[in-house]
This record gives structure tokens, sequence and C-alpha cells, in this order.
């Protein structure tokens, strides 16, 4: 018999490990080729883990809630064979014994490679946190003592000082007047732990208490960072979709007979928008630091609404290289397989810009949240019909006609009035010339 490793792929660029939610099989079930083995979630989307073989789930190394990274061998199939190699098949405390011997030569490794003239930070402090080598040579480096990193509130796992949170703690420092030694330390050790929070809230015996889900607190931290990064401001415009309605309606039957998908607004909106782009590319860029980043391809997030009622952003790599057709097989892929929760961690990165459809739950017009590191986002509101005055050669009548308003959240940091305001104006015009005898 052979033993396989099940390990954690790799899930995208920007993901290095994952929680696991649920084990699917227990230990002595047999798994078949493809057959998901575990649930597991990540800061981006949920997903899978499909078995590469076929045979007996023998161990699991890993528990539920267990934090993972990849590569990580998480459980050891049995099949049918001989043994190709040796498993790991060591204890989760063995494993991370293990971890922290790598741990420990890496970090000789830095203390040989970098001469700091500060006080050494050890990994672990006399309370008990620990400190990552990554953190740890940050800290030597911009001359960050043990005493700052004990007053450090961690976002990570149990409390654990992360990359994000020593880069913040020193560019608040850097930040801070130019005071005495010691008012400057109290200054930022200030800005280092976290706001107040508010007061607590009564709870009587006729309330329902829910504990957040995941998603819901990770988007919670998602929205509230992003305001307090950004600069948001809005514009608004009123567009005719008019000859879209007609067209829409006179086409949308040959349409589906022809590709066997269904036409709605969104993937006609969204050609829209990201014509829009090609002609302002500077509304397709992000912000580091004090640098701007021009994007090079045009990569639309689209809001979609998931049956827990979250949101998640799939997106619609170069859009803008799609035609009315291509468009429509994205839109519609991507929005039921986010339904179904089936997206790849992929799919839901490397957004440049990013287009939600408030009207699809009866809103009028939004104020939506810029979602990071973009710097805009558009909210669609729903398309109704208004009496309006229609201009003509023989004068001016009142006539039915279908609008809709378009939000435009910008970060003023780097996007002014004049370029958020030019690019809904833009959008309005390519929308209200759309010929209603055109063909698809």
């Amino acid at each position: 018999m052979a033993r396989f490793e099940l390990k954690l792929p790799k899930m995208g660029e920007s993901v290095a490990e994952a929680t696991i939610t649920s084990w699917l099989k227990e230990v002595g079930d047999t798994v078949e080729l493809d057959e998901a083995v575990v649930e597991i979630a990540t800061d981006k989307v949920d997903s899978e883990v499909p078995s590469e073989v076929e045979g007996t789930l023998i161990e699991i190394l890993f528990q539920k809630d267990d934090v993972v990274a990849v590569g990580d061998v998480i459980a050891v199939i049995e099949t049918e064979g001989e043994d190709n190699g040796q498993v790991n098949t060591e204890s989760p405390k063995e494993v991370a014994e293990e971890k922290t011997a790598e741990i420990a030569a890496v970090e000789q490794t830095i203390d040989k490679a970098v001469e700091i003239k500060t006080t050494p930070i050890s990994k672990n402090s006399e309370s008990g946190k620990f400190y990552s080598p990554l953190v740890r040579n940050i800290a030597q480096k911009e001359n960050v003592s043990m005493e700052d990193l004990e007053n450090i509130s961690g976002s990570g796992k149990d409390g654990r000082v992360t990359k994000e949170d020593i880069l913040s703690f020193i560019e608040n420092r850097n930040n801070a007047p130019k005071t005495s030694e010691k008012a400057s330390v109290q200054a930022t050790i200030k800005a280092a732990k976290p706001v107040a929070k508010a007061a607590p809230v009564s709870v009587n015996g006729e309330d329902e208490v829910i504990e957040m889900s995941r998603m819901g607190k990770l988007i919670a931290k998602h929205m509230v960072d992003s305001v307090q990064t950004s600069a948001h401001v809005q514009s608004f415009i009123e567009i005719d979709v008019t000859n879209i309605v007609k067209w829409r309606s006179k086409v949308k039957d040959a349409f589906f007979k022809r590709e066997g998908e269904k036409l709605t607004f969104t993937p006609i909106l969204m050609q829209a928008v990201a014509s829009t782009i090609k002609k302002y590319p500077l509304i397709n860029i992000a912000l580091n630091g004090d640098t701007i980043i021009k994007k090079k391809n045009i990569n639309l997030g689209m809001a979609a609404a998931l049956p827990d009622g979250n949101l998640i952003v799939p997106v619609i790599k170069n859009a803008d290289q799609l035609n009315l057709v291509g468009m429509t097989k994205s839109v519609n892929d991507l929005a039921v397989r986010a339904r179904n929760n089936q997206l790849k961690p992929d799919e839901i990165q490397g957004g440049t810009y990013t287009v939600t459809n408030v009207g699809s739950f009866g809103s009028v017009m939004g104020t939506p949240i810029i979602n990071q590191p973009q710097v805009a986002i558009l909210a669609l509101g729903a398309i109704r019909k208004v009496p309006a005055v229609i201009e003509t050669p023989e004068g001016d009548f009142i006539g039915i006609r279908q609008k809709m308003f378009v939000s435009h959240s910008y970060d003023h940091r780097v996007v002014n009035g004049a370029l958020g305001g030019m690019f809904i104006k833009t959008l309005k015009e390519i929308l209200e010339a759309w010929d209603v005898n055109q063909d698809f």
C-alpha cells in the first residue's frame, strides 16, 4: 500500500494560508479521485480541497479552525500500489517543533546578515508574545525596541503582531511631531493602540445575540479600513437608458436562442464602463504610499450577492477586450458560481475598478465604499419610468423615459472632482447614444 500526502494547494498570488472550516471526510472513509475532502476559508474566498488520488483517509493532521500554510500536509491517504516515498506522519506537535527549529535557523541567518545597533529582539517576550523572523527583522532595522513591540496591538492569530501592524506603528511614529524623545515614544505607543471600543450594548432576556460570520467580520474590517484610508467623495448623474431598454427587449429572445445566455442589463453597462475607463486611464490606478500605479489591464470587479446576504466581488479580467457576447458569458458565469460558492481565489483578485448594482435591491442610488487598493467604485441605481422633458425640433414636450442614477465614489487624494465627474459624464454619453438598430 502507498501513502499519499494531501497538501494545502496554492490558491492565488497573495494567499499564503487558510483556515480549516470543516472536514468532509473522517479517518477510515473511502476517498474518490477529485472528491472534496476538506473545506477551507481564506480572507478572499471559501473553497474545497479535492483529493488527487483514490484511497482511504488514514490520518488528519489539522483540526477545524486551525490555520494552515500553503504547502503544508493536512492529511494522509492510503492508496493501492507501492509506496513512492516517505510520508510525514508526525503529530501536529512534532510538526510544530520542527517548524520552531526551522524558524530558529532562519533567525540565526537573519542575525548574522543584519547588524543593527539596537536592543536585541527575541522571538518571545516576557509576556509570552511570539514575534516572527520578519517582524523581528523589521524591528531591528527600524530601531523598534522590545518595549515598543509589547505595546503594539497585534491583528494576527492569538494577537500576534503582523508585518502590517509593525509597519503601521513605524509610519505613525515617523509622522509624529518631533518633540522630546520621551514624548515621541509615548505618542507612537498611543498611536499603535487600538481605537477605544464603543460602550458595551445592554442585552436583556428577549434580545437575540448573533455571532458575525467569518466573512462578515472580514467585510466589516475591509469597509472600516477603506474609509480610514481613502478620502471618499461622490458624484451623481442621471442617465436616460430608454434606447437600451427597447433594444434589449427586442433582441433578448434571439440572443438567448443563439448564445444560450440570458441578456441582462449588467453586461451592457459593464461593457460601457470598460469603454469609459479606456478614455480615462487615470481612474484605473492604485495608490501605494506616495506612488501611483497605473494599471495596464482593465479588470472589472462585479459585486455579487451571496445567499447569506454578504457580497463578494468576482473579477472580469481584461474586460475592455470582450464584446457583448463575451461580457454576457463572463457576467452570468461568475454570478452563478458566486451564488454557489464555487469561485476560485484567483477569480476575486486583481480587480482595478469595481461596479456594484444597488438597483437590484430597488435602491435609486447609493454611495458605495471603495474596494481597496482601487481608487473608485460605481453604483448603478434602479431603472425607472419617469416623466421627462424631451427636446425636439418642433419644441419640447413631456414623455415617459427609462432613467437611472449612477453614483461614482472616488478617492479624492488622487482623483479630483473634474476627473470623477467627467468619467460618469462620458459614461452617460456612451449609454444614451445606444443604437437601437444595432445587432449583437
